[in-house]
C-alpha cells in the first residue's frame, strides 16, 4: 500500500495540531472573537476578567418579526478577525491589554418568557458580582429589563443611568408582570432600577410611540433625542449632550444598543427595522465616545435577527459595536484607569 501521507506531503513534521493555532470564527467553539469559554461562575470569579460576554437568546416577547433568539450566535461568529485584534481607530491591541471571557448563554427554555427573564437576570447578576463588566448579546429588547435590573442591583448604592440607542422608545404599557420587547424601559423605570431623568434615548424616529406615551415619558423625566435633532445638530453634539444628561446624578452607565437605531440600509436584519436611521460609522463613533466618557457598568446589543439579515450586515455591525466598546475599555486600562467594577 502506498504511503499517501508521504506522497502528498501530509505527514510533514511541521503539520501539527497546536492549541495555540489561530482559528477563524466558523471553527471550534462558538465564542465571541474566539475568546476562552468560561461558563463556571467560580472560574470566572477566580480569573477576575475585565469584561465578560454573555448571550441572552430570547425573543419570546417579540411582537412583530421573531428571530432575535439566533442573535447571540450570529454576533459571535460575525467576527472575521482571528489572532489579531488591533484597533486601528484607537491604536490598541484589544485582547493583549484587556482580559475578556465568554461565559456562554443564559439557560433559556423556549416558550417560557417569565423563566427566560429570570435566567438572564440571574446570569448577569452573578457575573456582575465578580466585578467584570457584563456585555450581553440579545435577543430582543425585552432582555434589557432583567439585564439592567441585575446591573443596578449589584452596583447599589451607586446609581446607574442609561444611554439607549433605538428607533423606538420601548416604553409601551403592559398589563401584568411580564414585559415584551416594546416595554423594558417602562418596566425599569417603574421598578426604580433606573430613574427617569437618567434615561437618555438617542435616535428615535418613525411612528411610535404615540402622543400619550410621549407625554408619560416627559412626565417621568425621560430625555429623548429624535433623529431630526441629529440631522440638525450632528451625531457628535447630540451624543455629548446625552452623556451629560445620563451622568446627571448617576455614578455609572448602562449602554443599550438596539441595532435598529441603524438605517435598514446598514442593518436590514432586525426585529423592527425603521428607515431613516444612523449609519454604522456614526453608531460606532458614538459608542467609542460614550464608553470613553463614562464609567461603564454594563451594556447590551439587541434585536439582531439573522433570518432577515442579508449578507450578515446586521450581525457584523452588532459585533463591531461590542468590539468598539472593548477597544475603549482596553485604552482605559492601558492608561491606568480602572475598568473592573469596584463593588461595595
Amino acid at each position: 500500500m502506498p504511503d499517501y501521507g508521504d506522497m502528498h506531503g501530509w505527514d510533514r513534521q511541521d503539520f501539527v495540531e497546536s492549541p495555540d493555532a489561530f482559528l477563524p470564527a466558523y471553527m471550534g467553539a462558538t465564542t465571541f472573537a474566539k475568546l476562552p469559554l468560561v461558563e463556571d461562575l467560580g472560574e470566572v470569579a477566580a480569573r477576575s476578567p475585565d469584561a465578560v460576554i454573555v448571550g441572552a437568546p430570547l425573543d419570546d416577547g417579540t411582537t412583530y418579526r421573531p428571530g432575535a433568539r439566533f442573535g447571540p450566535r450570529a454576533i459571535r461568529t460575525a467576527n472575521n478577525n482571528y489572532g489579531v485584534f488591533y484597533s486601528l481607530q484607537l491604536g490598541v491591541d484589544v485582547f493583549e491589554v484587556l482580559d475578556v471571557v465568554d461565559a456562554g448563554d443564559a439557560n433559556i427554555e423556549p416558550v417560557w418568557l417569565e423563566r427566560g427573564y429570570a435566567m438572564i437576570y440571574r446570569k448577569v447578576r452573578d457575573l456582575a458580582r465578580t466585578g467584570a463588566v457584563p456585555i450581553i448579546l440579545g435577543g430582543d429588547h425585552g432582555i434589557t429589563w432583567p439585564s439592567a435590573t441585575a446591573i443596578a442591583e449589584v452596583n447599589d448604592p451607586a446609581k446607574i443611568g442609561m444611554v439607549h440607542f433605538d428607533a423606538h422608545a420601548d416604553t409601551g404599557e403592559v398589563t401584568g408582570p411580564i414585559a415584551n420587547h416594546g416595554s423594558p424601559m417602562r418596566k425599569l423605570l417603574e421598578s426604580g432600577a433606573i430613574a427617569g431623568p437618567n434615561f437618555v434615548q438617542v435616535g428615535l424616529r418613525g411612528y411610535w410611540p404615540d402622543g400619550e406615551t410621549l407625554a408619560w415619558m416627559e412626565e417621568k423625566g425621560f430625555r429623548s433625542h429624535f433623529i431630526t435633532e441629529i440631522e440638525e445638530h450632528g451625531t457628535e453634539a447630540v451624543v455629548d449632550q446625552a452623556i451629560d444628561e445620563a451622568l446627571d446624578g448617576a455614578d455609572a452607565i448602562y449602554l443599550s444598543v438596539d441595532i435598529d437605531v441603524l438605517d435598514p440600509a446598514h442593518a436590514p436584519g432586525t426585529g423592527t427595522a425603521e428607515p431613516g436611521g444612523l449609519s454604522t460609522r456614526e453608531l460606532l463613533a458614538a459608542v467609542r465616545r460614550i464608553v470613553g466618557a463614562v464609567d461603564l457598568a454594563g451594556m447590551d446589543v439587541v434585536e439582531v435577527s439573522p433570518p432577515y439579515d442579508h449578507a450578515e450586515l446586521t450581525s457584523m455591525a452588532a459585533n463591531r459595536v461590542v468590539m468598539e466598546a472593548l477597544s475603549v475599555l482596553a485604552v482605559k486600562k492601558e492608561s491606568g484607569t480602572p475598568v473592573r467594577r469596584s463593588l461595595g
